[in-house]
């Protein structure tokens, strides 16, 4: 019999929330070979309950009894997001490494302070802009210098499942969800990702948004925007447009980017993420996902043959496989930190002041 010895202690992992993300965030935490010592809910009984369901060795009667139960090393914060700063900041103060859902605040001076407690006491803290982790996406990154100078950025994040009146959903409300609902919760992914595979920052923004459902049942008069129509230009001088929706018939998460450049064009769909679209004037191709074809940089994220699909899940469990990684002390490239969920915020913020003033707002 031989022994198998862990070169590093197993970290300890706490989440707080136990709804769909905290169980696709317990998922990876088994997955990365961590220990889930424990659950917070919005109660003693939700807590137990998604205790079982998530697999925790223990239930805690709140988040802040968790945080500084000395415990855990790790805090997964997948609450509504009105919750992020303070229990972030919380979990940052009693030393803990932090992964918190985006968007990471309902403002952007408030994600501000959090991404700088978090440069303050050196402790890892990441934002789950899990996009990024699908091996196309890195191939795309990697093979951006191949179409020349980039001009145009353009793409959507399109969704249906707040079509119906009867469609309901916690962050339809501003007080819970913040002031910006389908910007802050899916724009900030599709910002995030043409930032992240571009280099390039997004400098200023023309936007209109719209309530296309006005009353949903049980809620009343909603406020939050259901769409956004974006116009923007970049740091280098590209220009760019996209297009977000909670209320596109048909598009369960539909997030697509392509980047044009001076020789060439790169196409990323998140529901057909085994293929990455190569234009080119005379040819174009679709680069199908093959860890034995793939760059350096992408070849970590392909972890299973070609022909065998990767997805959501994959995406998530190297985000937070690299995450954990951090925390021991490793370099991770790419690791969306509280930095980046910082600039998403101050994005998402700009959006929304010029959809209200009609006017260009610089971010």
């Amino acid at each position: 019999m031989l022994e198998i010895r862990r070169e590093l202690a197993e970290l300890r992992v706490g989440i707080v929330g136990t709804g769909f993300m905290g169980r696709v965030h317990a998922r990876a935490v088994a997955k990365a070979g961590a220990r889930l010592v424990g659950v917070a809910a919005t109660s003693t009984e939700a807590a137990l309950e998604g205790g079982r369901l998530l697999g925790a060795e223990l239930a805690f009667e709140s988040a802040e009894e968790l945080i500084a139960s000395g415990r855990i090393d790790v805090v997964h914060i997948c609450t509504p997001n009105h919750l992020h700063a303070p229990l972030a900041l919380k979990a940052l103060d009693a030393g803990l490494a932090v992964v918190c859902e985006k968007p990471l605040a309902t403002d952007a001076p408030t994600a501000a302070l959090m991404a700088e407690r978090a440069a303050q006491t050196g402790l890892v803290a990441t934002v789950p802009f899990a996009y990024r982790f699908h091996a196309m996406v890195r191939e795309a990154r990697a093979r951006l210098a191949e179409i020349g100078k980039v001009s145009l950025v353009q793409g959507s994040y399109l969704q249906d499942w707040l079509l119906e009146s009867t469609d309901d959903n916690w962050r339809v409300d501003p007080a819970l969800g913040g002031p910006g609902r389908a910007v802050g919760d899916i724009g900030s992914h599709w910002c995030d990702l043409a930032e992240f595979v571009t280099g390039d920052r997004i400098t200023k923004v023309s936007a209109q948004t719209a309530v296309v459902v006005p009353e949903r049942t049980g809620r009343g008069t909603v406020t939050t925007e259901d769409i956004a129509t974006v116009q923007f230009a970049t740091a280098s001088g590209a220009l760019g447009a996209m297009t977000i929706s909670q209320v596109a018939p048909g598009r369960k998460n539909r997030l697509f980017l392509e980047i044009s450049g001076t020789t060439g064009s790169l196409a990323f769909d998140q529901e057909h993420p085994e293929q990455l679209w190569l234009g080119g004037r005379t040819d174009s191709r679709a680069l199908v996902r093959d860890p034995l074809t793939l760059s350096e940089a992408a070849r970590p994220y392909s972890s299973l043959p070609a022909g065998h699909p990767q997805g959501f899940h994959d995406c998530f469990d190297a985000f937070v496989a690299d995450t954990y990684a951090a925390v021991r002390g490793e370099h991770r490239d790419g690791l969306p930190t509280f930095a980046h969920g910082a600039r998403a915020a101050v994005v998402t913020d700009a959006i929304l002041e010029s959809a209200r003033t009609g006017g260009w707002v610089s971010c």
